[in-house]
């Protein structure tokens, strides 16, 4: 298949709201794919690359000066070739083989192709078609169940895989996946809850464990042999000496764990996530307890030849509690009523923690699946910051201005910027925002819109760390839109002394400038 055959789909599927209609027309290209081209071609579907890492950032790609072609020639498998010659290239000339093989591929590349590769190059293809999409094209394409397709993806979690296995083998092949030792496994998610009353609707018994905010962990061990791997599926065990030392104690032949790992104070409280980031992201720095990470182990997905993934939530934890000791466990308290779960709730935050995750006792352990079994409860900040400006969109967003350039007030009247959100926008409020920045338009500098600083949005984001992009030096984290205050003028918004009061403190300060305890609100 032509490369240019994909885009065509990436494109519409990139122009449609209809899932309907993005999965018909995945599963159509799929089905028109050759049996050597299906494992390349819905990886390509999903914004992924067959080699992960690829070794070329931004800058390289910027570079580039090559003209594209006039007609479309580059096939499928020629793409996957090139990237493994990227992919593999390595010491003191890896950087100029890359280049020549990138200037390769571009030269015979059309316009609209060299769009595409290079945003799944750098993986920021938007087109919304997003893994579970495919799956269900998958499922379309070769008409397997779709539920045979989610668990292998499960189990697996290479979606060229499980396509290749549903065009060769059909639901024999699919069901032929099953858990693997050092093949991690996607991770299980959460749904959010506004409170713990809607947490447990619907659950008659549940666990409420402490939400950490550290960095997500897959531990499997066989035998001395210890792997770990992070949330999207990478092998970190060379810079995880804890959580390595932490399973190599364990009374177990084998076993896979799932957990966080965060930097804990001297008082046992935790450091701010972006912390507990830079030292997971590091080796470790022997005999520095500053620099020690903790591991918290909250699910239990094998354990001694079992695989637990069908067993019930409350198997798993018994069969977790059995052989992890309490310190590397999470916090967890079993309820049956609202007041023992807000009790668990209050503790977590009082301790410095970001919530619980309410979790059904009945059942199984659905990877990759952001599924009602569990359930998030945190409580967001929120700030009234101002518009500063404003991007277009693009993919469904086209049209649109999106982006939002957030700023706080400064004691001198004027605004600096915290960071940019498009989250938490619906289709009307993005047409209400267009016509109304617009309105404020001050200038433009390529693809952003300059707006008067007069608009108030009040802004749910999850904590502030430090940063250097900008020049308040903090940024927020998980900044998400929760509506217009259009009952405020720039004058009332949020002062920028109260966002930096917020990251230097373990509580949150209200808007008066006083601290408060999360007890006291």
């Amino acid at each position: 298949m032509l490369l240019i055959e994909v885009v065509k789909v990436w494109g519409a599927v990139a122009g449609t709201r209809s899932r309907k209609d993005k999965v018909g027309r995945l599963a159509a290209c799929l089905a028109q794919m050759e049996a050597g081209e299906v494992a390349v071609g819905a990886a390509y579907l999903a914004g992924q690359v067959r080699q992960g890492r690829l070794g070329v950032g931004w800058r390289m790609l910027a570079d580039l000066a090559v003209g594209p072609s006039e007609e479309p020639t580059l096939r499928l498998g020629d793409v996957d070739a090139t990237l493994d010659d990227i992919a593999s290239a390595a010491g003191s000339g890896s950087q100029a083989a890359r280049r020549q093989a990138l200037d390769g591929l571009f030269v015979t590349a059309t316009a609209d192709e060299q769009r595409f590769l290079r945003g799944l190059v750098l993986g920021e293809l938007r087109q919304g078609a997003l893994a579970g999409i495919v799956a269900q094209a998958i499922a379309a394409a070769w008409r397997v169940p779709e539920p045979d397709v989610r668990r292998a993806l499960m189990l697996h979690a290479d979606i060229g895989a499980v396509a290749e296995a549903a065009q060769s083998g059909g639901e024999e092949s699919l069901r032929a996946f099953c858990l693997t030792l050092f093949r991690p496994l996607a991770p299980m998610l959460a749904q959010t809850s506004a409170t713990i009353t809607d947490a447990l609707t619907g659950l008659h018994t549940a666990a409420v464990d402490y939400k950490l905010d550290g960095a997500r962990v897959q531990v499997h061990r066989r035998g001395e042999q210890v792997r770990v791997y992070t949330r999207n599926l990478r092998d970190v065990t060379a810079r995880s000496t804890e959580v390595v030392a932490a399973a190599a104690v364990l009374d177990v032949e084998s076993i896979v764990l799932d957990g966080e790992v965060i930097a804990l104070r001297a008082d046992g409280r935790p450091q701010p996530f972006q912390d507990t980031m830079s030292r997971f992201g590091t080796q470790t720095s022997a005999g520095r307890a500053a620099d020690r990470l903790t591991p918290f182990f909250f699910d239990c997905l094998h354990l001694d030849g079992s695989d637990l993934l069908d067993a019930p939530t409350s198997e798993r934890i018994a069969a977790l509690e059995g052989v992890v000791p309490a310190e590397h466990r999470v916090p967890r308290a079993v309820v049956t009523d609202v007041d023992d779960a807000e009790a668990v709730l209050a503790d977590a935050l009082r301790r410095g923690h970001e919530g619980v995750m309410v979790k059904a006792l009945d059942a199984p352990y659905e990877a990759g699946r952001r599924g009602a079994a569990w359930r998030k409860v945190k409580p967001a900040h929120t700030l009234d910051l101002v518009v500063l400006a404003a991007e277009w969109g693009s993919g469904r967003r086209h049209g649109w201005l999106s982006n939002l350039h957030l700023g706080a007030r400064k004691p001198d009247g004027g605004f600096v910027m915290l960071g940019k959100t498009f989250k938490g926008m619906t289709d009307a409020m993005l047409t209400w925002q267009t016509q109304r920045l617009l309105e404020s338009e001050t200038g433009r500098d390529g693809h952003i819109v300059h707006v008067r600083p007069e608009l108030v949005v009040e802004i749910a984001f999850d904590g502030v760390q430090t940063s250097s992009r900008y020049p308040g030096g903090v940024a927020l984290r998980f900044a998400r839109v929760k509506g217009y205050r259009e009952d405020k003028v720039a004058d009332e918004a949020d002062t920028i002394d109260l966002v930096r009061a917020l990251h230097a403190s373990p509580r949150a300060p209200d808007r008066t400038g006083l601290v408060v305890s999360p007890d006291e609100r």
